[in-house]
């Protein structure tokens, strides 16, 4: 077969596969430059020598660790449950809600787990890109210690230039993260060999006895440990969560083939260098290479830790959005980088909201060994959700599991979770409060921002008028009509919309074609064509239709109406005008279980919400708003 006769298959697999690196493995593929340091710190104490046990015991817990955590939990079982191809916490708790087992109590709890779950990835987001891109950075101290100084001020100005380039998107760049990731892992399997190589004792730790014989000798310790070790798998949610990109089998492919061998070297590789020269492990990645590859290795190393933040900052983007739509934040402006793919989004203000923690998470920490402390209780946290739903009530319909197979697995995962968070959670006195306090934040404005949607939609309803009095009553007394579509949009399908109503109070006159537009977000990524648009003609010139849009779409309602009958030949937008409601709510008192501070919190957000117009991507020039005053 000639080279011209390629199977297209195989090479959209093999181009998948090369997108997979760079986006999906950046995180957990840049713990080498600390997790076998932290981990062996914790356990012989800070400046200690290590022994033999020590080393041996550390690597066959990271090795057991990625085997457990990564490659059963992760790669093997929770990536099944995809929601149409999407993964992450949000598709998770939509999947989880629709499962048969999901009783009225345990729904209530899946949307508690699912704010948490998303609150506690934004957290970690904030904490990548600080340690990853300060521990690369610490490179430059090896090879002078004059040079140690401008560790921070020079992390500082390379996280500056990352979230100042988001808004000019990935697209251009992109197609460089896969081939640069790529080197990165060779390099890793390369220098692994090479430490191995220098005491292929090493080796013996791939025995979970030595684990078990660390725990036995070091009892607490080895529980303070385990915390450190923990920081060989964060980026594990990565896998899930962007299993949309690239599907689940390119993802598995480069796991097993590439990713998992070289990380497997390298802590073996630095293993073996500590046996043969204990005082290597003040960082034994970086001198693991030759001195003349030292300079090189930083700069590889500086690249794939930007490599790495940018894939955790494109993620929050894309959770942010996803949030939005399903009514867990207020609406925020969403700039789309490319005009071919539907997720490469940038969202200013939580571009500028993660950039200016993870600034204060380096001005405050300084060392990625300060950082360490503060990494870790988040995504344990995130983990368990991900078990506990995708296993407890996911999976368990997916693959027709029984009773006693869904507890047993779920059991086994989560022990493995809650002992990890539990070690992890030893740090909160040294850094793990911030993640904590992060994630409170997060969670306290997305369930107040929940609970206020509810209860203003609750205030409005009872201030609209039922449509079908409405439209008898027009029908007996009807008012002069003009040329064109008249688009009213409401939340509420079966009352008149206040725009509507307001209209004919002060004008006395409506459009000839009158659309009543309700939009609605399910709990898919994505709609086919089909399900898009309802329609009912209610008649007079009036209709009530129903946009609907998945979770991980953009709400373009100009683009979608074309989807219907109404505007199959939609030929002149100009003479379509969309009447949109601007209510502005007060409060004078709380109420039970919504106390008057926790209303205001969601009046100051609701003022600084983004306007329905620019985020259902309305012609400015045909948007007509109409306010009025809402008591909650």
């Amino acid at each position: 077969m000639s080279a011209h006769s390629e199977d297209p298959h195989t090479n959209r697999l093999s181009t998948l596969m090369i997108g997979a690196l760079g986006v999906v493995f950046g995180d957990i593929g840049t713990s080498p430059l600390y997790a076998i340091k932290e981990s062996l710190a914790a356990s012989s104490g800070h400046g200690g020598i290590p022994t033999q046990a020590d080393v041996l015991g550390v690597l066959s817990m990271i090795f057991w660790s990625l085997v457990v955590v990564i490659t059963i939990k992760y790669v093997l079982f929770i990536m099944r449950a995809d929601n149409k191809g999407e993964g992450g916490i949000m598709a998770l708790t939509a999947l989880a809600l629709r499962s048969p087992h999901a009783t009225p109590r345990w729904r209530v709890l899946i949307h508690f787990l699912g704010i948490c779950g998303l609150a506690l990835f934004f957290g970690d987001g904030v904490i990548t890109p600080a340690i990853s891109v300060l521990s690369a950075v610490e490179g430059l101290e090896l090879a002078t210690p004059l040079l140690k100084p401008v560790v921070v001020p020079f992390t500082v100005c390379i996280l500056i230039g990352l979230f100042l380039f988001q808004r000019r998107g990935t697209e251009g760049v992109g197609a460089l993260f896969g081939p640069v990731v790529m080197v990165w892992f060779v390099v890793l399997g390369g220098l692994g060999i090479h430490g191995i190589l220098k005491n292929p004792q090493v080796l013996a730790a791939l025995d979970p006895s030595h684990a078990w014989h660390f725990f036995v000798v070091h009892k607490g310790q080895a529980f303070i440990v385990l915390g450190a070790v923990f920081l060989s798998v964060t980026g594990a949610e990565a896998l899930y969560a962007d299993m949309g990109h690239f599907g689940c089998r390119p993802i598995r492919l480069v796991w097993l083939i590439l990713v998992f061998p070289a990380l497997v070297l390298n802590y073996f590789g630095q293993g073996g260098l500590i046996l043969e020269n204990p005082e290597t492990v003040r960082n034994p990645f970086y001198l693991l290479a030759p001195e003349w590859g030292l300079y090189p290795l930083v700069g590889l190393a500086t690249a794939a830790t930007v490599i790495a933040s940018q894939a955790v900052i494109s993620g929050a983007f894309s959770a942010a959005r996803q949030a939005m739509q399903l009514g867990f934040l207020p609406r925020m402006e969403v700039i789309h980088t490319s005009e071919r793919e539907e997720g490469q989004i940038y969202v200013p203000t939580i571009n500028w909201i993660l950039l200016g923690a993870v600034l204060l998470l380096v001005l405050g920490f300084k060392s990625s060994s300060n950082l360490a402390a503060a990494y870790g209780i988040a995504v344990t946290g995130a983990m368990a959700i991900d078990t506990t739903l995708a296993f407890g009530l996911v999976l368990r319909g997916m693959l027709g599991w029984g009773t006693v197979v869904t507890l047993v697995a779920t059991v086994f995962f989560l022990v493995f979770d809650l002992v990890f968070f539990a070690a992890n959670a030893l740090k909160i006195p040294d850094g793990g409060w911030f993640p904590l306090l992060l994630g409170a934040v997060i969670f306290l404005l997305m369930s107040t921002w929940k609970k206020g949607l509810e209860l203003a939609r609750e205030a409005m309803r009872k201030e609209e008028i039922p449509l079908e009095p409405f439209l008898r009553q027009f029908a007996a007394n009807p008012v002069p009509r003009s040329q064109g579509i008249g688009v009213y949009m409401t939340t509420h399908a079966h009352t008149a919309p206040r725009p509507l109503v307001q209209n004919l109070q002060h004008h006395w006159i409506i459009h000839e074609t009158v659309i009543i537009l309700t939009t609605e977000f399910v709990d898919t990524p994505y709609l086919i064509k089909g399900d898009r648009v309802t329609e009912e003609d209610l008649g007079n010139g009036f209709h009530r239709m129903t946009l609907r849009f998945g979770f991980a779409e953009t709400p373009d309602i100009p683009r979608a109406l074309i989807q219907g009958n109404l505007f199959r030949d939609w030929s002149n937008p100009d003479e379509t005008s969309f009447f949109l409601g601007r209510s502005v709510f007060s409060a004078a008192t709380g109420r039970k279980g919504f106390p008057l501070w926790r209303i205001r919190l969601f009046l100051g957000m609701q003022r600084h919400a983004s306007s329905a117009a620019s985020w259902f991507h309305l012609p400015p020039h045909r948007v007509v708003e109409m306010g009025g005053r809402i008591t909650l």
